[in-house]
């Protein structure tokens, strides 16, 4: 065994900096630990006061590393030889020993050990770890407490079990809060680690809420008060006190305050709700006291941040941002509305926030010279959090809950920031465009709600709470010259193409040719550019395309060269602007040449990013528009500079460079989306089909094989008879490869693609005509095998839907072949299909697809043939006692497994089409005359689980919004509105489309009731009392 003399000379060896000692002494080191002896040796170095401060570090840092090699099994990275438990209960008493150091580094570098060894050991090997450590908090020891506490800071968050945290608050609750009122005894820092220890205790005690309801309600409504209290009563403190001394230490307290508050009111709001007022209040009076320090340290520039007691600075962002993101998430609910709406608070609060969303002076320096990093900070979906970002989602809260008053106080704001920042540049302030710049940033980040509001304001014949228009009549255009200013120049250019629509068609025009000669400058700065590209995306969103036409081939231009001249996010808001310029009359205005020039110009910028996802979806945008503009000429020649670019690309079969040729079929893909109604073009496909074909008989690749499949299924909808007319080198004509390609798709064992194999398949059949038909036979056995061992919803119903078109279309036909079909172990085609069919049709997604399949089985419900009648499918689930009103966890079902009914399959035909009718056509209308839905009870025993309030205490606007996600399963059949903006302007416009399928399904159980065809009487009396009630009703009421 090693002595801690042998340990410490090793240790400082291993600091030598001739690296032959060193790599020697780390040797001979890993040597000395392989006996668990020298490892205690090891532990007890670190507590051995006279031996150097580096020797000890190093001794903690080594040991935390034999820890986690080999102490236990437990860690990932344990290699062998733990030591005896007797040497692992030295080892603890040594680092536990260690807590209470006299040095700062020696207490934290312990903690952090005792923390990873308790990850193991706690509570089996070390019961006594909880009560040992409260009792070091309660010692009275700032270093102690010190010690103590960091490793409480990590271990409430990873060890705690939901039996066991209850317990622990208990004891560790009081304790904690002592030390948070030891102003005089303990650090700022130290008192600030306790609330966050608190916090991490809030939080588990939310996540056990389910499993013991009573007993955290109790502790909630016991604890939470207290410090509550404590915090009130902190956060009254002047703040000032904490930014006036050497360091900044008590701002941690406030810190860790304002994030424990937004996590008790994302927890426990009702426990908050009567201290929201004097909490927000005091929000308020922080970011009015300490906004002069803000402004000293990060907009002046004229002082640095001091350092922590404990080294690093704590900066004032720190503060500001979590207290703003409180107030925030407040404000986006209803407790405290009435201290948001009393008389002057949100001028108050506006104002100051604004001071708030300035640029700081290190924002300034940064965004000059890097233009990636001012594009960033200025993208709403990638801006990196910040105080100025805090400010914008803040704004955003209150204008959703208060737009007019939240207008207001910023007009208030604005007449104030507007004459202050004149006086300012009059005093020569080489800062006075700084708040001007942050109001105008807060306007424009919240344009469209501001929008809505006045909109809604002057509808409703009241005058508007804020003067947009006066800003961009008056102040902006005089400080679009102040070359000076940068930054203040970009932000006028960009703040007004955010309000637009406000402006004159010939104004806005004014605008937009500033813009355009920013970009054409060679002398502006990068902000400047920046913002004219930015503005000139927002113009050309807003302005009548008739007025954008005369202008944007002139942008197009000028914007090609920084397609060579940017990278990052730069390029990407670079080509996201040419790609509104190029939508801009659906592209009409585009001539051949300048389509040439920008198809050569996107092709480099897709060589140079090929792997990059987000430049490839702008990309297949751009080509897109491209291909799609009407003037003669644009088409052919956008195609001809691609494919010889592409179609080589798409032959690169290097699975190592799977990317290359799988954005190129994307981009070929956007030139086929966007050729015009006459086809592809002559030759199009003749242009890549080789190479095509090629990539996908070998390609392993999801994506390639994805995009190589939408691509085929492209050009089988806009020309098909391109796909007809070609073959191979070998003589195999273009649906044989088709076909071999489908073969490939259905054999592979990665389903995420399956809708995209049920396109082709779909499209195929319906634009094939006749074409198909020598290989419809082995294309369905192919499917009916691939049926059995499919497992994704989306992958059956590829497989299942087009059989479903098939019998709608030629239903006897196709069933003579699908029960000529064996499968593997006997079955007939038509067991398989059914089965699957009956199994998945209430999983059926799209507009199309559901209803191809509801009239699909109508005609087989209409069949007479004998097999089909006899088929016995999957029925209703079959309820048992033991399982009713029963929650079925993963356990239970595995204890008790589901079971189902068997039925004919016209049974279950009867029902798919009843369930579809009751819960996507008719019931919405018939409830709302009090009809079907109205007058069946729902019998699934969770009648008492309703909320008290209508529609589950939801909004309307929230409802509606419910509604848009839900998609269209939850919409009726008649609304057809749900085919916009679909891809598939095929299926738009096909005939099924067009059905009114409720009406249909009607007429169709009508006419059954009536005529009785294959027993449908029969059929109705197997159905279960529900379905029955939906089967009179309907047969006996038209509406």
């Amino acid at each position: 065994m090693a002595s801690t003399a042998d340990i410490a000379q090793a240790l400082a060896s291993t600091l030598n900096p001739d690296p032959n000692i060193r790599i020697a002494a780390e040797l001979h080191l890993s040597e000395l630990l392989t006996n668990p002896q020298s490892a205690l040796s090891l532990s007890q170095l670190i507590s051995v006061q006279d031996a150097e401060i580096s020797i000890r570090q190093s001794a903690s840092i080594v040991l935390r590393k034999y820890v986690k090699e080999h102490w236990s099994p437990f860690f990932s990275q344990f290699r062998g030889n733990a030591p005896p438990v007797e040497i692992k209960e030295h080892i603890r008493a040594a680092i536990f020993q260690a807590l209470s150091d006299s040095n700062r580094k020696i207490r934290t570098l312990s903690a952090h050990t005792l923390s990873t060894i308790a990850n193991s050991d706690w509570p089996d090997e070390y019961p006594d770890l909880l009560t040992s450590l409260i009792r070091l908090l309660g010692s009275g020891s700032p270093d102690s407490t010190h010690g103590a506490m960091q490793v409480f800071t990590d271990f409430i968050r990873s060890d705690l079990t939901e039996d066991q945290i209850l317990p622990v608050m208990r004891e560790l609750l009081p304790v904690l809060l002592a030390i948070l009122g030891g102003n005089e005894q303990h650090s700022a820092l130290t008192r600030s680690r306790t609330v966050s220890v608190f916090r991490q205790c809030v939080e588990a005690l939310f996540m056990v809420k389910g499993q013991h309801p009573e007993a955290v309600k109790e502790a909630s409504a016991s604890v939470l008060p207290v410090w509550l209290d404590a915090f009130r009563t902190l956060l009254n403190i002047d703040p000032r006190q904490d930014v006036s001394g050497e360091n900044w230490d008590g701002l941690a307290i406030r810190i860790e305050v304002f994030r424990t508050l937004d996590t008790i009111h994302t927890s426990f709001s009702r426990v908050l709700a009567p201290y929201l007022p004097d909490v927000l209040t005091a929000a308020l009076t922080h970011l009015q006291a300490l906004y002069p320090t803000f402004a000293q340290y990060y907009l002046a520039d004229n002082a640095s941040v001091p350092e922590s007691s404990e080294g690093e600075p704590i900066e004032l962002s720190r503060l500001a941002a979590p207290l703003i993101d409180f107030v925030s998430s407040v404000a986006r609910g209803t407790k405290a509305r009435a201290w948001f709406e009393a008389p002057g608070t949100l001028v108050a609060l506006v104002n100051v926030l604004v001071k708030w969303a300035q640029m700081t002076k290190e924002n300034e320096e940064d965004w000059a010279g890097d233009a990636n990093l001012f594009v960033s900070q200025e993208d709403d979906e990638t801006q990196a959090y910040s105080v100025r970002v805090a400010v914008f989602d803040l704004l955003a809260s209150l204008l959703n809950n208060a737009p007019v008053l939240t207008i207001s106080a910023l007009q208030a704001s604005v007449q104030t920031i507007v004459a202050d920042s004149l006086q300012a540049r009059q005093n020569g302030d080489a800062d006075w465009w700084r708040a001007l710049e942050g109001i105008l940033a807060a306007l424009g980040s919240q344009n469209e709600p501001i929008l809505d509001s006045l909109e809604d304001e002057e509808g409703s014949g009241r005058p508007k709470p804020i003067n947009i228009e006066q800003l961009l009549g008056e102040a902006i255009p005089s400080l679009l010259t102040l070359s000076d200013y940068p930054f203040i120049q970009g932000r006028c250019l960009v703040f007004a193409s955010r309000y637009a629509k406000l402006l004159p068609a010939e104004t806005s025009g004014q605008y937009l040719e500033a813009a355009v000669q920013v970009i054409e400058s060679g002398e502006t700065g990068i902000p400047f550019k920046i913002s004219a590209v930015k503005a000139i995306q927002h113009f050309c969103q807003d302005i009548d395309d008739d007025a954008l036409k005369p202008i944007v081939p002139r942008i197009a231009r000028d914007l090609g060269p920084f397609l060579f001249q940017t990278t990052e996010d730069t390029l990407s808001l670079v080509l996201e602007t040419l790609a509104v310029v190029v939508e801009v009359d659906d592209s009409s205005w585009l001539t051949a040449d300048l389509a040439r020039d920008l198809v050569l110009a996107l092709l480099e910028v897709w060589t140079k990013n090929i792997k990059d996802p987000i430049f490839l979806s702008i990309l297949t945008d751009l080509f897109s528009a491209i291909a799609s503009s009407s003037t003669p000429g644009v088409y052919q020649t956008a195609v001809e500079q691609s494919l010889s670019k592409l179609a080589p690309a798409i032959g690169n079969t290097n699975a190592a460079e799977s990317w290359i040729a799988s954005s190129a079929l994307d981009l070929v893909s956007s030139l086929a989306r966007g050729a015009p109604d006459s086809g592809l073009g002559e030759g199009f496909f003749a242009a890549i089909a080789p190479q095509l074909f090629a990539c996908l008989k070998v390609a392993e690749d999801r994506d390639v094989l994805q995009n190589g499949a939408a691509l085929l299924t492209l050009v089988v909808r806009k020309d098909v008879s391109q796909l007809l007319a070609w073959s191979d080198a070998s003589g195999a004509s273009g649906l044989t490869n088709v076909l071999g390609v489908v073969a490939r798709l259905l054999q592979n064992q990665d389903e995420s693609g399956g809708l995209v194999v049920g396109d082709l398949i779909i499209h195929l059949l319906r634009r094939a005509g006749d074409g198909v038909l020598p290989v419809l036979p082995e294309l369905l056995e192919a499917m009916l095998k691939r049926m059995q061992t499919a497992q994704t919803a989306t992958f059956l119903q590829s497989l299942v839907i087009p059989f479903a078109f098939l019998i709608h279309t030629q239903r006897d036909a196709i069933l003579d072949l699908v029960e000529r079909v064996v499968v593997d172990g006997g079955r007939s085609g038509l067991d398989v299909l059914l089965n699957t069919w009956c199994e998945n049709a209430e999983t059926f997604q799209g507009f199309w697809p559901t209803r191809v399949s509801n009239l699909a089985l109508c005609q087989l419900l209409l069949c007479e043939r004998a097999s089909l009648r006899a088929l016995m499918v999957k029925g209703d689930i079959v309820v048992k006692p033991e399982t009713r009103n029963v929650i079925m966890t993963r356990s239970k079902t595995k204890a008790a497994p589901v079971e189902f009914t068997s039925v004919p399959f016209p049974v279950k035909a009867l029902k798919l089409l009843l369930h579809d009718l009751q819960s996507n056509g008719e019931a919405a209308t018939m409830s709302a005359n009090g009809g079907l839905a109205a007058d069946l009870e729902s019998d699934d025993g969770n009648s008492e689980w309703g909320d008290d309030a209508p529609d589950g205490g939801l909004m309307k606007d929230e409802l509606a919004f419910l509604s848009d996600m839900i998609g269209v399963r939850g919409m009726s059949f008649d609304n057809d509105d749900v085919l916009e903006g679909s891809d598939d302007e095929d299926l738009k416009s096909d005939p099924i489309s067009q059905i009114d399928l409720r009406t249909h399904l009607i007429t169709f159980f009508r006419e059954c009731n009536a005529r009785d065809p294959g027993g449908f009487a029969g059929l109705v009396g197997q159905l279960n009392t529900e379905e029955m009630a939906v089967v009179q009703t309907v047969t006996g009421q038209l509406s």
